[in-house]
């Protein structure tokens, strides 16, 4: 029955994607969603800007945000107009590709305390495009559904509970005819979900936790698998101790996938509960988690927990990148998830079946490798924070809850088959000590220090080119702080990604050698994007320095364990930048 309903399933899916969604990606001229498809790929054909031609780049037009906090995630474009949105009270405004005026700005009104339980600065991810509506995930946990033509809103609900910690900082999917978004406040012991509204009227369509009972998790004990093998029963309950799964983090901030022919939606869950493992013994399921949901029910097919007992803050909720590449001679439909915990990961995106997964930094020293037969990672106790105990200051664990790679997504270049990856290179010292809850108070229970990676080339980042069959890096250019950009690659040979510091550079996708470069009035955290308008190219990003990595300026902290740990590392941006949100566009002049 199970092989049946599969197949049924399988091939009704071709038509689940939101056609008004996939009619605007397939023209190759807007950026209709987050991440350029549903696959995340973050690849445009466009190739009017190219590797012959990038250095002759200049702005074509500005827009200022008027909002100082940290600028994630890039602008929509739909048929001629541009979404951008900004952080914290997360404005939205349509700007006239024609006149570059705002058609409409939509500026909601929040109760300023949701910014207390923020944990990593007031950074919004992005808005979701579909039939005819833009739909924006505020902090506060409401979800708007905005009339694209003229900002009016269509429909509002409520996601969540800022009183008890729970706030949203991602981008929502819109995928058939529902729109798909999850939660934050990992750090305030919620307890993670995602979540399914139909577009039409914002009614539930379903919800799936990460950690509790079967049924409210939306698991099948003899169906849902883990490592090809039936998960068995209520293992979100007995993976815990007593009812911390109650508060067991496993929120759902970071990026949505959607496999239309699988009719499958993938994500990641966050890191468990309070950081000090001695409160929670056991492998925490399902935190640290990439979940494969049915679209139209919420029923999960397969789950792959990266980090089992997270006891560094690895979040599991990096962005899934699906592609069809060849591994050992055989075509394979795979997802490839470069995850905090400093390894890249290769699965069938069908059974979950675990293909590859290797250290994409080789610096990684808290494991030496994952069991590909059991998928679990083998730690090095050494640099295990929950082995040496609380109030135990475990020093040199490489790389930092920062991890390797945070929120900020790769690129998938179709024409190389090579993803291009914008990393951290930070290690930490990790002191765990005990800690109550208290509803919508901060659950956290550990002290860290950041700083770069030792005996290594001084820097605190990589941009970097991978192989995911073969799980080797190609090549990496370093840098002088954290990647913190979204990468874009295209058909003209290119590779974009921002830095802390403000440049936007474009690289050779074959080498990595910088080929342009242009300094914008803030860091970069923002992906970049690429359109066309009027049968010319455009490339844009974002800036506006904060996020995690420069949360002690946009946040005003000082003390160098602020910022769970952040500060200290990051203090060298004050000499470099400053804040203030800009989007920044840029195409190749019209003279010669």
């Amino acid at each position: 029955m199970a092989s049946a309903s599969m197949g049924a399933m399988m091939l009704s899916g071709g038509a689940m994607a939101n056609q008004s969604v996939l009619d605007r990606i397939d023209t190759n001229v807007n950026h209709a969603i987050t991440g350029g498809n549903y696959e995340q790929h973050r690849f445009s054909e466009m190739d009017q800007i190219n590797r012959d031609n990038v250095h002759r780049l200049v702005p074509a037009w500005t827009f200022s945000t008027g909002v100082l906090r940290g600028h994630e995630g890039e602008p929509l474009v739909v048929d001629g107009i541009m979404y951008v949105h900004t952080p914290f009270p997360n404005n939205v405004y349509a700007i006239d590709l024609d006149t570059r005026e705002i058609v409409w700005a939509y500026e909601p009104s929040q109760d300023s305390n949701v910014i207390g339980v923020m944990c990593c600065d007031t950074v919004y991810r992005g808005l979701a495009y579909g039939d005819g509506k833009i739909f924006l995930q505020q902090a506060d946990t409401t979800l708007v559904a905005l009339d694209a033509k003229s900002g009016e809103e269509q429909w509002s609900v409520k996601n969540g509970d800022p009183a008890v910690g729970e706030t949203n900082t991602n981008a929502p999917l819109v995928a058939g005819d529902k729109v798909v978004t999850g939660i934050s406040g990992g750090e305030f012991g919620v307890r993670g979900f995602a979540i399914a509204y139909n577009i039409e009227d914002g009614s539930v369509a379903w919800k799936g936790y990460s950690t509790g009972p079967d049924d409210e998790m939306i698991v099948d004990p003899d169906s849902t698998t883990h490592m090809m093998e039936p998960i068995g029963a209520n293992t979100g309950l007995d993976s815990w101790e007593g009812d911390e799964w109650t508060r067991g983090g496993g929120t759902t901030w970071g990026w949505f996938s959607y496999d239309k022919d699988l009719n499958l939606v993938y994500y990641g869950t966050g890191n468990p509960g309070t950081w000090n493992p001695e409160q929670r013994p056991g492998d925490n399921k399902w935190s640290m988690t990439i979940f494969a949901r049915d679209l139209d029910t919420g029923e999960t097919k397969w789950v792959y927990q990266k980090t089992p007992w997270d006891q560094w803050d690895y979040d599991g909720v990096n962005e899934n990148i699906l592609v069809d590449i060849e591994i050992d001679g055989e075509e394979r439909k795979v997802m490839v998830n470069f995850d905090r915990n400093g390894f890249a990961y290769t699965l069938d995106r069908e059974t979950g079946e675990l293909l590859v997964a290797e250290k994409y930094d080789d610096t990684v020293n808290w494991a030496t490798h994952v069991d590909m037969e059991t998928g679990r990672p083998q730690v090095v106790d050494e640099y295990a924070p929950g082995v040496q105990g609380a109030d135990v200051n475990t020093t040199g664990i490489c790389p930092a809850a920062l991890g390797y790679k945070d929120q900020q997504p790769a690129s998938f270049s179709r024409d190389t088959g090579l993803f291009y990856v914008p990393t951290n290179h930070i290690c930490m010292d990790y002191e765990p000590y005990e800690v109550s809850y208290v509803a919508g108070q901060p659950y956290v229970g550990a002290t860290l220090s950041m700083y770069p990676t030792p005996d290594s080339f001084g820097g605190m980042g990589k941009f970097i080119a991978w192989d995911a069959a073969k799980g080797e890096v190609v090549w990496e250019q370093e840098e002088a702080f954290a990647v913190w950009s979204g990468a874009l690659t295209t058909a003209g040979g290119l590779a974009f990604h921002g830095t802390l510091e403000g440049y936007i550079r474009a690289r050779d996708k074959d080498t990595g050698e910088e080929l342009w470069s242009f300094r914008t009035p803030s860091g970069i955290i923002g992906n970049v994007f690429t359109y066309e308008h009027d049968d010319k190219q455009y490339v844009g990003v974002l800036s506006g320095i904060g996020g995690w990595a420069g949360i002690g300026m946009a946040a005003g902290l000082e003390g160098d364990s602020e910022g769970l740990g952040a500060v200290g590392a990051f203090r060298g941006l004050y000499d470099h930048t400053r804040l203030g949100g800009t989007l920044t566009v840029f195409a190749l002049p019209d003279f010669d």
